[in-house]
């Protein structure tokens, strides 16, 4: 499922698999239609030398990954030696155009000449539909091939070092009809050269090279994009005529200059953590989208498994994207995102599930009846809150009156008025709604921890725009929750925090005692309970003890006998980064910098070379599970490096 490569401008979003193919491709949207969703539209790369035909995909290449610069410029040298060939890419999303593009160094290792044919196969789902209506057609006044449908538009073609187009070409179809592909038709060396076709459609195209011993050629290739031909043409044109290296020169001062501020803060941190946490940064960039959504993961490879992917917008998993990156000084990507979820606010005031990139409301399996017999909207209230209570560290960081003109009637009085309103009357907490993680209807500490921040932080944005009444109104309210609190969520039976209360039909609750890490996190982070208090260092404790934490081993499942995709049913769960990772900032938060650090170090060994961290990690194996990369994780990273410098640095 990994994507050790991710390639964004904001609107055109490329992400290579362990292969080093095409396997994600969003356009105009980052997470929202994905033009080569599946297994049979990766984009496949073949060699043809002597005779013998390779794709990258087929067992024979070894494949190294990386970021050499500061910058979404990918690196990726894939070496056969069977075949005697390396090829080196340079792959990158340009800057400003819509257009990934690669630059390919083919090398002969061999002491003898080589007639070398390099494939380009591109299969494309436009639209991410079922519907067969594509169409390919190859444009002979632009040596190029355009596959299209409706307002999407994507020109691919390329040219060698002497600016020669490729030599030969076919269009064909693909998991249709019998019908594998064109890249089959390569694997003799020649292309048939078909120039159009309709329905489920691909294409390949052939670089005719002639190597000698120990020599090499460079092939420049690319996918211009559009909501027209006309469009999609015209920055075609400019990559034909202009070459790419200078597209590359520009994209690469464009991220310099966008990591400024990341780079300054690095200067400040261990160098063991530098290279990650930049890398951590500028994924985090490639998953937000121009208009505003954050997106959680765009790595589909779980639709191969599962009925949905990660690919949508999670007002909570946004807001801890943009935390760290509000503490060093991002802001324009932080109006971009409030100014999204203004515009998907529930007349309610509250904020649904999750969302698409468009803004529309994404799926969801939350019913509006619960368990209980209670009929209410289908969401995690925490989601609301933590949107609430960003806007208020944003507003606090950039110093900015205008942040209270455009947000603080529109978003932040009706987000507050809900959280205050949503108590329930017989314990004093937050009414029950979805957990975090997505799966349990009730009233949880974390949600509790979060909605007492949210008040307390628009009680602050009240007083400041001289809004008495709310202030005094949210303010109360928050206290309340707090006093409430107390009383209910902590559960000395264990030494630990309740993972929250669940509601039965006749208007009773009970306790959950599950040891939940969120439980924790929330109660200090968002100062429900205090970190130096005796019931969060219990609770910690209970924690540690309960799911055998240990230097070498700091990985944490979410909470006890987590089973989402979990392997064995004898294990507690999969570790987490994003759990793993609160642990270390409550150490720091404590003053154990030997602790965190340790954490931080795990952390980094299972990280890709790219820097691509996944959602879990298999105790057992120790290998990937789920999405990789997971915004959310890289940001925990960001989030927990940054107290370093804030909450000490001594290891």
């Amino acid at each position: 499922m990994a994507r050790p490569i991710i390639l964004s401008n904001g609107e055109l979003h490329v992400g290579l698999n362990t292969f080093g193919e095409v396997h994600d491709f969003y356009f105009p949207y980052v997470g929202l239609e994905n033009h080569t969703i599946g297994k049979e539209t990766s984009h496949h790369i073949g060699v043809w030398v002597d005779g013998k035909c390779s794709w990258l995909h087929d067992g024979s290449w070894t494949f190294v990954f990386s970021y050499p610069h500061d910058a979404l410029v990918g690196h990726i040298v894939a070496k056969n030696q069977a075949l005697g060939i390396m090829l080196e890419f340079d792959d990158t999303v340009d800057g400003e155009l819509n257009a990934f593009m690669r630059n390919v160094h083919i090398v002969n290792l061999d002491t003898h000449d080589k007639d070398v044919r390099l494939f380009f196969r591109q299969a494309f789902v436009i639209g991410d539909s079922a519907s067969m209506t594509d169409t390919a057609q190859f444009l002979p006044n632009d040596q190029a091939i355009v596959h299209y449908r409706g307002r999407r538009t994507f020109v691919i073609s390329g040219t060698d070092d002497q600016k020669r187009a490729f030599d030969q070409y076919t269009i064909g179809l693909f998991g249709t009809e019998g019908r594998e592909g064109t890249f089959r038709d390569a694997e003799d060396g020649e292309l048939w050269s078909c120039p159009v076709e309709h329905g489920r459609v691909d294409s390949t195209i052939r670089f005719k090279l002639a190597l000698k011993a120990h020599s090499s050629a460079r092939v420049h290739y690319w996918i211009a994009c559009g909501t027209t031909l006309r469009e999609a043409l015209f920055v075609h044109k400019q990559l034909r005529d202009n070459g790419l290296n200078d597209r590359y020169i520009l994209t690469t001062k464009w991220w310099y200059r966008w990591l400024r501020p990341a780079e300054k803060v690095s200067r400040k941190i261990d160098p063991a953590y530098r290279e990650l946490f930049l890398r951590s940064v500028m994924l985090l960039k490639a998953h937000i989208d121009k208009r505003g959504a954050i997106i959680a993961s765009t790595d589909s490879g779980m639709l191969n498994y599962w009925r949905d992917a990660y690919a949508y917008c999670w007002p909570r998993d946004g807001a801890y994207v943009l935390w760290p990156l509000i503490r060093m000084g991002y802001y324009e990507e932080a109006y971009q995102f409030f100014d999204f979820c203004r515009r998907g606010l529930n007349s309610g005031g509250f904020l649904m599930h999750k969302y698409r990139a468009d803004g529309a409301v994404g799926s969801s399996w939350h019913p509006y009846i619960h368990d209980d017999g209670s009929v209410t909207p289908p969401i995690q209230e925490d989601e609301t809150a933590l949107v609430l209570f960003l806007f208020g560290q944003l507003y606090r960081s950039a110093n900015d009156q205008r942040l209270m003109k455009r947000f603080y009637e529109p978003m932040v009085v009706p987000m507050a008025d809900f959280l205050a309103s949503y108590i329930d009357s017989s314990t004093g907490l937050p009414k029950p709604s979805y957990d975090l993680w997505e799966e349990q209807y009730m009233t949880t500490t974390y949600t509790t921890a979060v909605v007492y921040a949210a008040l307390s932080a628009a009680a602050d944005l009240a007083d400041d725009n001289h809004d008495d009444g709310h202030a005094v109104a949210w303010r109360s309210a928050a206290l309340d929750i707090a006093e409430a609190a107390q009383k209910y969520l902590v559960n000395h039976d264990r030494d630990a925090l309740y993972k929250g209360l669940r509601r039965h039909a006749d208007g009773s609750y009970e306790p959950d005692q599950t040891i939940d890490l969120s439980s924790i996190y929330g109660a200090f982070m968002f100062g429900l309970f205090s970190a130096d208090s005796g019931i969060v260092e219990r609770a910690v404790q209970t924690a540690r003890r309960v799911f055998n934490v240990s230097p070498d081993r700091p990985g944490v499942p979410r909470y006890e006998n987590d089973n989402y995709r979990r392997r064995n049913p004898a294990s507690l769960g999969n570790w987490w980064f994003v759990t793993s990772l609160w642990l270390a900032q409550y150490d720091l938060e404590k003053g154990d910098a030997v602790s965190a650090h340790k954490t931080l170090a795990w952390v980094r060994a299972h990280a890709r070379k790219t820097g691509t961290l996944c959602e879990q990690i298999d105790p057992e194996t120790e290998t990937e599970e789920s999405v990789s990369p997971l915004s959310w994780s890289q940001a925990e990273f960001v989030s927990t490096v940054l107290d370093t410098i804030t909450k000490g640095t001594s290891k």
